[in-house]
């Protein structure tokens, strides 16, 4: 059963599923926003997971479910009355709730555990595993770099290495942004150029 004027419809779910995967079905079965999607059962709110581990019910022939859109937030410039427990409950931390089961196990760890704080979990869930095997791996050149007294180059090397990794890639028949790199040095339309300022100073238009 939808909230709001649709009305009841059936859904063939095996007899023990996961509540992730009974989201994903509803969702494409009835064209709805999954990450919006909340489901009801006996008068409970289903969750994904707890403790980082999936949740499993377990479904009898004609069992009922509500299922819930949960509506957008307003932009806060049109916000009324909103608190500062909502403005702080904005800048914690929270996987996104199709993570794997090990990201949700390790934020569990370094959350309830270890208590590390929010902006120290955004920084470490914010970056690949690719972009962690390069911190793990520079910090331990480091040590050997410091003994060979070549820390500045190091260091050096680093910055320019990030530039290089970072610099992308054309597609055929694209322009650079610097006519140096473009066949007959051609410009991107608009460029202003000393060659510009003086054509137009030549015909008047400035």
């Amino acid at each position: 059963k939808t909230i709001g004027p649709a009305r009841p419809s059936r859904l063939r779910v095996p007899y023990r599923i996961k509540v992730r995967d009974l989201r994903k079905l509803i969702a494409d079965d009835k064209q709805l926003p999954f990450e919006s999607l909340r489901l009801i059962l006996q008068g409970g709110a289903l969750h994904d997971s707890k403790n980082g581990e999936d949740v499993y019910i377990k479904l009898g022939n004609g069992d009922s479910l509500i299922v819930a859109v949960r509506p957008k937030a307003p932009p806060k410039h049109i916000r009324t009355g909103y608190d500062d427990e909502e403005e702080e409950d904005d800048l914690k931390f929270h996987p996104p709730e199709t993570a794997s089961g090990w990201k949700w196990r390790l934020f569990c760890i370094l959350h309830d555990k270890l208590k590390l704080p929010d902006i120290v979990l955004f920084a470490i869930f914010s970056l690949s595993l690719k972009a962690w095997a390069f911190v793990i791996l520079w910090f331990t050149l480091a040590p050997v770099a410091h003994k060979w007294d070549l820390g500045p180059i190091y260091i050096i090397g680093t910055g320019f290495a990030i530039i290089f990794l970072n610099l992308g890639h054309r597609q055929a028949g694209e322009l650079s942004a610097y006519s140096i790199f473009n066949e007959d040095f051609r410009e991107l339309p608009g460029t202003l150029n000393a060659e510009r300022l003086d054509r137009d100073l030549r015909t008047g238009q400035l």
